[in-house]
């Protein structure tokens, strides 16, 4: 099996199709890259920007370029000596316009009687022998909960422009009559949260969940997946979402056999500490490798006034732990008190007696209490007594109860015990990354997928403890460092990294804000703050791009607002704290302070955005590079993030000398050396040991050898000052840095010639 040296992930959507993209490869293979690797390309909701909605695993989107599109990449790929990756989304299907989607319609249609009845995962006896659809707007309900504006066209009822199909034998009558009559009901969306009785990806009722373990549905789902194989126009694939299935390794050992055995990687969160199960694939998609990066440039004496300074916006010390059990138990009861009332039903089925109150009570503490996304019974069942002793600590009412729950979840072979195991991961998503992380803001580029903010730092001991582990273990994983998921993008995150060092100044900026905090939560000047000071450049202090950048940054705002929920919310919007958002945003991108502490750090961001790419390229496992940020990336979260990539400005020869001055194509210079080197010399790139580094500033340097290459970085420039007495102790022998052409001997090098140009070095044995 050939495995990949780099990705490039690529967005296609339908204005960047598959034939956009094979016109980008030749680019892509002079940068270095070894693998394209593709957002999903199945056939989606029509006008999907993202692909995750398919509706028809029979065929590549149309509208992302087709099967020509596929073979047309796939051709220039093999020209040019490239792989292909492709994500795929096993879990769930989009449902929004079921007149789409033929295996939803049909099972509207048919009911329990549907060829596709086994492909959703349907409660039937909870909503009646009916699937509840929540569409219907406030406006549109009776006071006895009769729907409004309904029509009945041919042989479908209309809901003014949603669609649903009647089924045979059930037309006639007033559209309510007809409605009465049909597989599913149409109920008002705020019934979602409780009453819903399909399974959906996470809080969002318009993917509904897919029974892929039941092998019929795998293969008819993977037939054409399969055909890429077969074929050879793909390598391999990225696993979206493997928590949400009901047996994971027993799908992907299904997946190798039936792709013979493709290159696999898993979106698998993992927790600090945590280590991925022995799956049939090659590793995970690299969120934990993203925090432990983002960690070693945070220096951990910024860790006591940051807190401090975070806490002064709130009446009383905000804790991270008791944090997120907080926003997880209200994810629980209630945007996904539907999935709480499932497991509480069958767990009823195991033991009549148990109330359903307490049951769902219970259940609710627990998914509150678990520690890690979830668990693969019977592996992981630590994970499930540590949440029962949290709960019972908790909640020592509870504990007859927790007690014989916790006995039937720990049995994998009840039907609870699993689908308890399937809805952990969506509370803890939901909780923690999209209500957490809005909250906790300290220091918000720690606030990440696979990161936990309270670890605010982490040695140079711990990251190479961490990389040689990754080399013994998962040697073929992937790497990240932005993503089409990330929170900020990697510049961003380097960017504000830089604030632990000038914890002082930042108080300073903040205060010259003091008079636009939005009522209701002023803590949020904190994380709109540092967005501002993440993304901003000087270019815009003159007004260049400004109009355009304070719309940007607004959006975010509300987003970050809303999915915060203290005041604002995505059902309830708060239109003056919304307001006082966007004054708050236009007042921080107006700041004198801001803007001189940015030029003030300007060095130090180029340090940290220089170190963190590098290690990331040339660490034990292999780099994906997502589109555009080979140069710099003001990116935040999405749809931010999937702005279209101005290919024009990425495209260009190898940096000249006087080049490596411009931040944006000294990054670039970075990655198209270690993307070559990786690809050509693989054989460097084969172990893993830590290089010694010696004098006052060796906390400041970071330095591994992969096996021949050797890479060398720097860290907290703010308070390194020159490199006076510090080494790095290389390997004997002659070496040349490939950014810079530097020739040297082994042994005993000075810090201050090896980075006199560049805050960091990849170094080869000189043959020569």
């Amino acid at each position: 099996m050939r495995s990949p040296t780099s990705t490039y992930r690529l967005q296609i959507t339908p204005d960047f199709t598959l034939f956009d993209a094979a016109g980008r490869l030749p680019y892509l293979h002079d940068l270095g890259v070894d693998w394209v690797y593709l957002s999903p390309i199945l056939q989606a909701s029509p006008g999907s920007s993202h692909g995750y909605d398919v509706v028809d695993h029979s065929r590549v989107d149309d509208a992302r370029g087709g099967p020509e599109g596929l073979a047309a990449l796939s051709a220039e790929a093999r020209r040019l000596g490239m792989g292909v990756l492709v994500d795929i989304v096993p879990n769930h299907m989009g449902v929004a316009e079921p007149h789409e989607n033929a295996a939803w319609w049909d099972l509207l249609r048919g009911g329990q009687d549907s060829a596709y009845a086994a492909w959703f995962d349907v409660d039937w006896e909870a909503g009646g022998g009916r699937i509840r659809i929540p569409v219907v707007g406030d406006d549109d309900l009776g006071p006895g909960g009769q729907v409004t504006n309904l029509r009945v066209v041919g042989d479908e009822l209309h809901y003014h422009d949603n669609r649903y199909p009647i089924a045979p034998g059930t037309g006639g009558g007033t559209p309510d009559e007809v409605h009465a009559r049909q597989h599913y009901e149409l109920v008002g969306w705020r019934r979602a949260d409780h009453d819903l009785n399909y399974r959906r990806f996470f809080g969002i009722t318009t993917l509904a969940a897919i029974r892929v373990e039941d092998d019929a549905v795998f293969d008819a789902s993977h037939r054409e997946i399969g055909r890429w194989f077969d074929e050879g126009l793909v390598d391999g694939l990225r696993i979206d979402h493997p928590d949400g299935l009901r047996d994971p390794a027993g799908y992907l050992a299904r997946l190798r056999a039936r792709t013979g055995g493709a290159f696999v990687v898993v979106e698998k969160i993992l927790e600090p500490g945590e280590r991925l199960e022995a799956w049939e694939c090659e590793g995970s998609t690299g969120y934990d490798t993203l925090a432990f990066v983002d960690r070693v440039l945070v220096d951990p004496r910024g860790e006591r006034p940051l807190t401090a300074l975070g806490d002064a916006y709130r009446d009383a010390p905000l804790h991270w732990y008791p944090l997120i059990h907080d926003t997880k138990r209200a994810v629980a009861d209630q945007m996904l008190a539907s999935e709480t009332h499932r497991i509480g039903r069958e767990l009823r089925w195991e033991d009549a007696g148990l109330d359903p109150a307490d049951l769902d009570d219970a259940l609710a503490e627990l998914l509150a209490c678990f520690p890690v996304y979830r668990s693969y019974l019977p592996d992981g069942r630590a994970h499930l007594e540590h949440a029962l002793l949290a709960a019972r600590l908790r909640r020592p009412d509870l504990a007859g109860v927790l007690e014989r729950v916790g006995a039937l979840l720990s049995d994998p072979a009840i039907a609870a015990a699993q689908r308890f195991q399937q809805t952990s991961g969506m509370v803890m998503a939901k909780g923690v990354e999209d209500n957490g992380f809005y909250r906790y803001l300290r220091l918000t580029s720690l606030n990440e997928v696979g990161g936990d903010p309270a670890v605010f730092a982490v040695p140079t001991g711990e990251l190479h403890r961490q990389l040689a582990e990754r080399q013994a273990r998962w040697p073929r994983a992937m790497n990240a460092l932005s993503t089409h998921d990330t929170k900020r993008s990697e510049d961003v995150r380097a960017r504000i990294d830089v604030l632990s060092e000038v914890p002082q100044e930042w108080a300073a900026v903040l205060e010259e804000l003091a008079d636009e905090l939005p009522p209701g939560d002023p803590s949020i000047v904190h994380l709109v703050a540092q967005a501002v000071f993440g993304t901003w450049h000087p270019r815009l202090a003159e007004g260049d791009g400004l109009e355009e950048y304070l719309q940007r940054l607004s959006a975010y705002a509300q987003k970050a607002a809303r999915e915060a929920g203290t005041v604002t919310t995505w059902i309830d919007p708060d239109a003056a704290h919304e307001t006082a958002l966007t004054a708050l945003v236009e007042k921080a991108a107006r700041s004198r302070r801001l803007a001189d502490l940015v030029a003030r750090t300007d060095d130090a961001w180029r340090t940290n955005v220089l170190t963190a790419k590098l290690v990331n390229l040339t660490m034990p496992g292999f780099p994906d590079v997502y589109q555009g940020t080979e140069r710099l990336d003001d990116s935040l979260v999405d749809p931010d993030n999937r702005r279209a990539v101005l290919w024009d400005a990425l495209t260009g020869a190898d940096a000249a000398d006087s080049d490596l001055g411009d931040l944006s194509r000294a990054k670039a210079h970075v990655v198209r050396a270690a993307l070559r080197l990786r690809r050509d010399r693989p054989e460097l790139f084969t172990g893993y040991a830590p290089i010694v580094t010696e004098g006052t500033a060796r906390e400041h340097l970071i330095a591994f050898d992969r096996g021949g290459a050797v890479t060398v970085a720097s860290r907290w420039a703010m308070s390194r000052g020159d490199w006076a007495d510090s080494h790095v102790m290389l390997p004997d022998g002659h070496w040349r840095d490939v950014l810079t052409g530097k020739a040297l001997r082994g042994g005993r090098v000075e810090a201050a010639g090896l980075l006199d140009r560049l805050p960091v070095a990849l170094l080869v044995r000189d043959a020569s």
